[in-house]
């Protein structure tokens, strides 16, 4: 089997922009994969990097062969080594679709090549439920919302606003003054007032906080009994990682925007953060993902994977999170099909299946979702040939 040709899909569907490949191969099996920079800047960037690595790497392979394929990828793109979003969500997008192609002509699901399911079922929070809120009343009372909907858990950004356009713009670094440090309390308390002892809560700070604004508004939540915080400063900066955590109570998590073994290595090694979040569409894909949740096992740590990309990457991230030991919880955005512009690119999204804030894993082969050929046509962004 070889690899015949594959399309590349830049979708505008509302709050994120979808970047979708499908590969094609000479036995007229079909595999669909996401890159994960779907929001914030660099789409474009993403669907040409996918491009690229087709037309040079992966058209006329064998698909099957996908840790040479990825090894290939790695070593002969160039900008992998020490490369960041672009390069990795394409690798990423790429993987998945090699597994879908697997699955399908195996005719089992893509869990069963990794180690089979752990769960039958997987808990689920819910994010993206008050994009449109300001002031702390109205911000925590969409809660009520997602909770109704059977969910148990909810994120957050109290440090975020919006934009002229109604996108989420996240904060940015020492443009704070006291009123608005009180505001991004003040949502928070009243948050947990309104989702009880029943539902937790997640705190993303989205990496914009210096170091001592980071542990002064940390322990202020405290009493609240958050679950976690997310990103209470760059990833990348293990020191002031390791600083926050040491001088705060709550557990920390970070990840989506670290990519391979390589850009986990030292968060966890140094064991600055208590869970770990891969994006299976940003740090390599599925496999990567599953090394990532490994290394984190045997530092005692938990996976909760990223995903903010359209329902393809649910699923994507769902294959490989069913057959993680230490999984924690899986992030879903519920409400991105409000926006008139929503494009739904599957036929059969997963996100239909929750309840009672759990989401049953599927049988069907591959990734279990089908692409919407219709909705997905008029986006075709570029389409590679042998």
């Amino acid at each position: 089997m070889k690899i015949t040709s594959a399309k590349v899909f830049l979708v505008e569907s509302g709050y994120v922009k979808p970047i979708i490949v499908e590969l094609t191969t000479d036995e007229g099996i079909t595999g669909i994969g996401e890159a994960a920079i779907a929001y914030g800047l660099g789409a474009t960037a993403a669907a040409g990097m996918i491009k690229d690595l087709c037309e040079r790497l992966i058209i006329g392979k064998d698909p099957f062969r996908i840790e040479q394929l990825f090894t290939e990828m790695y070593d002969h793109s160039f900008w992998a080594k020490g490369g960041g979003a672009i390069v990795f969500s394409g690798i990423s997008a790429i993987e998945q679709a090699l597994w879908d192609i697997k699955g399908k002509a195996t005719n089992l699901p893509v869990y069963e090549f990794f180690g089979g399911k752990v769960f039958d079922e997987v808990p689920v929070y819910a994010n993206g439920w008050n994009y449109h809120c300001v002031d702390a009343d109205s911000w925590a009372h969409a809660a009520e919302r997602p909770i109704a909907d059977g969910y148990r858990a909810l994120k957050c950004y109290p440090l975020a606003t919006q934009d002229e356009k109604g996108r989420l713009r996240h904060v940015t670094r020492r443009a704070h003054d006291r009123e608005f440090m009180e505001l991004a309390y003040q949502r928070v308390k009243k948050l947990v007032e309104v989702a009880g002892s029943e539902v937790e809560v997640y705190i993303d700070l989205s990496g914009g906080l210096t170091t001592d604004e980071s542990i002064r508004l940390i322990k202020r939540y405290e009493d609240l009994g958050i679950t976690w915080i997310e990103e209470p400063c760059d990833a990348f900066d293990v020191g002031a990682m390791a600083k926050i955590a040491g001088a705060t109570n709550t557990s920390m998590a970070a990840g989506e925007r670290l990519y391979t073994r390589q850009g986990f290595r030292r968060l966890v090694e140094k064991q600055v953060v208590d869970i770990v979040q891969p994006d299976v569409g940003n740090t390599g894909g599925l496999s990567e993902t599953k090394k990532i949740a490994a290394m984190a096992e045997a530092y005692n740590m938990r996976v909760a994977p990223h995903n903010c990309a359209s329902m393809l990457c649910t699923a994507a991230t769902l294959q490989v999170s069913v057959t993680m030991p230490n999984f924690m919880t899986l992030e879903i955005y519920p409400y991105f099909p409000d926006s008139p512009k929503y494009v739904q690119v599957l036929e059969n999204p997963l996100e239909d299946r929750i309840k009672g804030g759990k989401l049953v894993v599927p049988s069907d082969v591959g990734l279990g979702v089908t692409l919407n050929q219709k909705n997905v046509a008029p986006y075709l962004w570029a389409e590679c040939k042998a």
